[in-house]
């Protein structure tokens, strides 16, 4: 697959071209309009001066000569560049680019940001691809100008810093949960990244004067405060719409009213349970590059970076809605859809194996029935918060749990689907983290018994998070192309933004309600 952006009229700046004066020359107009699109798509850095920055960067736009391109934020320190103070480049959203690839550059992007190398190293990373540790360091090193370890090293010193300036932990507390191996080693990156001293950067810290809360346990009322950066607009009230009309309860709850609800789930996390709370924006809609609050109660704050990277994920904050725009709107179908809606998002999953799970089980959101099997296994086979918080009380069921249990209140057409599939997830024989191949898991989950192409189009579309998926014989997306003049199946020309024209079509069949999903097979 192409990059993300690779096929409309701004593959010039983000795609996979990095060669050549124009494609510089474009780089260099993004940042001279200091245009926020392109944020975490690519990094500039100034030889004059010694620091990197976002395209959007307000400071005053260097001489073209003094410039230079990186792909990473990490390719831009280990040139030796420190990350600029007044735009934070390191705060950015992250490329789309990466979402959408599937070769082993896309997949090994995927799998630093869920925490793989510093979990089981650059070897286990490379286990994962199925390539030799060598050859996975040499493409990322040859495209992005990083390597493994140095992209994780990134990723651990922007998490040092929004500890750091979010909480009140000792350093040594700080260097721990970053994923340091040492203070020492601590200190010294974040010398490098912000030529600042761990103590200069906690001070610098914005809005010094708001108050800094002292990290708790997963069941306290504290927690790590995150703004979730995403570029463009952003439909926030069409994702929480969706997640609200799937919410499993025990598992996810969504309180307050429309335009100011808040949208909480459990989470399992390598080192224990956790909490993740985001705020909608405001009125449901944000029509500029902004944020969403959150907060993320942790037991083991190593989760950190690998908690936010699954809720990001969730909601598909990492998108380019712009190149999605461009490209599903030149369809005269579409074209109405996208302009009602530039925002729109394809929410993914906090928890690829639950997702996949759930959607077996049958809680696709179509009905009131939708979710009551599957709202059945969350007490019977989950696993219960020490002390629940509000509406959530326990972690989804491990699929291991699920490969041998009754399954009262699952159909019984549903039971021995949902089974085989919990028993190919619990041995690695269907893999679903977030480097998997997508195609050849798809090919897996149809070999499955009973697991048919809806059931496995969905799981790509929501588990894997694939932006190019049509889901076959969904009688809602079908209805919805006869309502809007077309027949058949999604035409080619939607490719590579499949997943995002089905959801323009199920949200314009479903005002004031996005359901996450199609039917039951």
């Amino acid at each position: 697959m192409t990059s993300q952006t690779g096929r409309t009229g701004r593959t010039g700046v983000t795609g996979h071209r990095t060669g050549g004066t124009g494609y510089a020359d474009s780089r260099y107009e993004a940042v001279a309009s200091r245009d926020a699109r392109f944020d975490g798509m690519f990094f500039f850095a100034v030889s004059t001066t010694g620091i990197y920055c976002r395209p959007s960067c307000p400071a005053t736009t260097p001489k073209r000569e003094n410039v230079t391109f990186h792909r990473t934020a990490a390719a831009a320190q280990s040139a030796g560049y420190r990350a600029c103070r007044r735009c934070r480049p390191d705060a950015v959203p992250g490329s789309a680019e990466w979402n959408a690839r599937a070769d082993v550059v896309g997949r090994a992007m995927r799998l630093i940001g869920d925490g793989v190398v510093d979990r089981e190293g650059v070897t286990g990373l490379a286990d994962r691809l199925g390539y030799s540790a060598r050859q996975v360091q040499r493409q990322l090193n040859a495209e992005l100008g990083a390597g493994p370890l140095a992209l994780a090293r990134a990723q651990r010193g922007h998490a040092a810093r929004v500890l750091l300036q979010t909480t009140t932990l000792r350093t040594a507390e700080i260097a721990f949960a970053a994923g340091f191996a040492s203070v020492r080693q601590f200190n010294d990156t974040i010398r490098a990244i912000y030529a600042a001293t761990p103590t200069e950067l906690r001070a610098a810290r914005p809005g010094r004067t708001a108050h800094a809360v002292r990290l708790a346990p997963a069941d306290a009322p504290a927690g790590v405060p995150l703004r979730l950066a995403h570029r463009g607009p952003y439909d926030s009230a069409q994702v929480f719409d969706f997640l609200q009309a799937g919410a499993l309860p025990g598992v996810e709850e969504i309180t307050g009213p429309a335009g100011r609800r808040i949208y909480r789930r459990t989470l399992r996390l390598p080192g224990g349970p956790g909490i993740a709370e985001v705020a909608e924006a405001t009125g449901g809609r944000n029509d500029g590059t902004g944020w969403l609050e959150c907060r993320l109660r942790l037991s083991c704050l190593r989760d950190l970076t690998t908690a936010t990277h699954r809720i990001r994920r969730l909601l598909d904050l990492d998108a380019d809605p712009l190149a999605v725009a461009e490209h599903l709107g030149a369809d005269p179908v579409l074209a109405p859809l996208v302009a009602a809606r530039p925002g729109l998002r394809a929410p993914g999953a906090a928890d690829p194996q639950e997702t996949a799970l759930r959607i077996a089980a049958g809680a696709d959101g179509s009905g009131p029935d939708s979710k009551s099997g599957a709202a059945g296994l969350v007490p019977a086979y989950g696993e219960p918060l020490t002390r629940p918080s509000g509406g959530l009380s326990h972690l989804f069921p491990e699929p291991a749990a699920l490969a041998d249990a009754a399954l009262d209140g699952i159909p019984a057409a549903r039971r021995e689907p949902l089974r085989a599939l919990a028993a190919a997830l619990a041995d690695g024989t269907v893999p679903l983290d977030p480097g998997t191949d997508r195609a050849e898991t798809g090919r897996l989950l149809l070999a499955l018994p009973g697991t048919g192409p809806l059931t496995a189009a969905r799981i790509r579309m929501r588990a894997l998070g694939d932006p190019d998926v049509w889901p076959p014989g969904d009688p809602v997306l079908t209805a919805a192309l006869r309502h809007a003049g077309a027949t058949g199946a999604a035409p080619r020309s939607w490719r590579p933004w499949r997943s995002y024209a089905a959801h323009h079509l199920r949200t314009a069949r479903t005002p004031g309600r996005t359901a996450p999903g199609g039917p039951r097979e």
